[in-house]
């Protein structure tokens, strides 16, 4: 893979919908803690240069995903949205690392080959910030892929602040990105929490990236279950599910 490439993994929520005091990531999956599946195909794609973000139940979660793979920590101690994360995680990342990779901790069935396909792209393509995208017949409760009318991704637009017209889109953000470190460095000091939620979302920085004029992109994922974040039980038994056949697959 491209050297120069780095990880961060999101994994510092609580996640009150799974309806437990456990830390979100450390909801097992086939009898294993669903970040180490995360760990797993970010250290095969980037080697040691992974940086996860804790927060709730800190150190139980840092022994779980050392356990998957040579990671760096970075600590988020108030939880105020995935960008402030992500500005959490940035004195973490190693020097060398020219492009880094966003994965979410509750993301549990993202593979490698898709992480490399979209660096791939991304460096093809020299974009400044790509965005991994999937088509889904139901949107709900994902942000949705905004494009101009050249068909350019232009914004993401979270459910809680899209309109009527915009929650009909079926085209939705995944929460994977991978971001030019230099581009990363400027937008992060611009993201404001001017939204519905009060949050400092990362997805902001696509809008800055276009109104910069900067080279953006959206790479489609070729299979949506890849991306089924986990928020509730019921998201964790699609995930199982899928992690089955997989194994399956495999055995």
């Amino acid at each position: 893979m491209e050297s120069g490439l780095g990880v961060v993994i999101l994994a510092a929520g609580l996640g009150t919908r799974m309806k437990s005091d456990k830390a979100k990531v450390l909801h097992e999956i086939c009898g294993i803690p669903m970040i180490q599946y995360v760990v797993g195909a970010a250290t095969e794609a980037a080697g040691s240069n992974v940086v996860v973000v804790v927060g709730h139940q800190a150190e139980m979660v840092r022994q779980a995903a050392s356990c998957a793979g040579p990671v760096h920590f970075a600590l988020q101690e108030r939880q105020l949205g995935t960008g402030h994360a992500v500005i959490c995680a940035l004195p973490s990342i190693p020097a060398e690392v020219k492009q880094v990779v966003i994965l979410c901790g509750d993301v549990p069935l993202i593979r490698k080959d898709t992480i490399e396909r979209l660096v791939s792209d991304h460096i093809a393509h020299a974009r400044d910030l790509s965005v991994l995208v999937v088509e889904v017949e139901n949107p709900k409760g994902y942000g949705r892929i905004v494009l101009n009318a050249e068909g350019e991704l232009s914004a993401v637009v979270e459910e809680a602040d899209a309109d009527a017209t915009q929650k009909k889109i079926n085209i939705i953000n995944t929460g994977i990105y991978i971001v030019k470190r230099a581009f990363l460095e400027t937008a992060l000091p611009q993201l404001r929490a001017d939204n519905a939620q009060k949050e400092i979302y990362l997805t902001d920085i696509i809008g800055i990236a276009y109104r910069e004029g900067r080279t953006i992109g959206a790479v489609k994922g070729s299979d949506s279950s890849e991306i089924i974040g986990v928020n509730s039980r019921d998201d964790l038994r699609s995930a199982e599910t899928v992690m089955k056949v997989r194994i399956g697959e495999k055995s």
